[in-house]
């Protein structure tokens, strides 16, 4: 893959953000409310300061001269204030990055810690019970709503159980290895559920196509082990198609995980 090539790709993929962005734009413009309802609730705001705050953003222009005043303070990097806290927008991501990353990241190992074997195991035993179970497992992982399975568990391992903390990053006064560990159990473990579940589904499919080709049948006519054959040959074989999957699904955990941090107050 040459620079040239990976630089068109680059120029071709400006317009497509460009277009995105207009029709996300219009979108949450056309959506009931607006950016000044929050200082509507104020009734210390007269109307007098909500203009000149409409006219300080550009929310007095027409709506093709607002996208474009958003458009140049988004390159430029001048993301405004947040409404309620008076502080840069990019502080306040800055500041909410490191956990959702932190959980992400987590969820992540723990997906391809267990997504990898369970889709060698259930190819290796295709069709019997084993790959039976981790098929319905799978489409269960993949059919449960996150929010859904984040309460269940809540309710089992917290209120039933009293085993980890239902919310919260971290104790009142704590924050030691422990106590984040115990914290981060749960989000993690619901953050990767549909991950693993998709992600298994994928290698099982890739690893009982390559299992079938002539190559498996003649390193086990050579002698190899059943465990050779799966790790050495077919599963290096098997993974090409599904790391384009897992490589397209880390952008998607990580902007998932609004959700799951939502229901643990992460």
């Amino acid at each position: 893959m040459s620079l040239g090539y990976v630089i068109r790709r680059l120029l071709g993929a400006i317009p497509l953000l460009l277009g995105i962005s207009l029709i996300l734009f219009t979108i949450i413009h056309l959506a009931p409310g607006g950016p000044l309802d929050m200082y509507l609730e104020n009734p210390a705001v007269s109307k007098e300061a909500l203009e000149q705050i409409a006219k300080a953003y550009g929310l007095d222009q027409p709506v093709p001269v607002q996208y474009f005043l958003w458009l140049k303070s988004m390159l430029v990097g001048d993301w405004g204030y947040s409404i309620r806290t008076g502080r840069p927008v990019l502080t306040e991501i800055v500041l909410r990055l490191g956990p959702t990353l932190e959980l992400g990241g987590l969820s992540l190992l723990i997906s391809l810690a267990l997504a990898i074997p369970l889709g060698i195991i259930s190819a290796s035993r295709r069709g019997s019970k084993l790959d039976t179970t981790v098929t319905l497992a799978s489409f269960a992982g993949i059919s449960i709503p996150v929010f859904w399975m984040a309460l269940l568990l809540q309710l089992f391992f917290s209120v039933k159980l009293g085993w980890l903390p239902s919310a919260g990053y971290k104790s009142i006064g704590g924050g030691d290895v422990i106590d984040r560990l115990r914290h981060i159990v749960m989000p993690a473990a619901v953050l990767s559920l549909a991950t693993i579940a998709s992600w298994s589904r994928f290698i099982r499919s890739g690893m009982v196509d390559v299992l079938n080709q002539d190559y498996i049948r003649t390193a086990y006519a050579k002698g190899r082990s059943e465990r050779a054959v799966v790790v050495l040959h077919a599963l290096r074989n098997a993974m090409i198609p599904a790391v384009t999957v897992i490589a397209v699904d880390f952008g998607t955990v990580i902007s998932g995980a609004v959700i799951t941090e939502t229901v643990f107050a992460w």
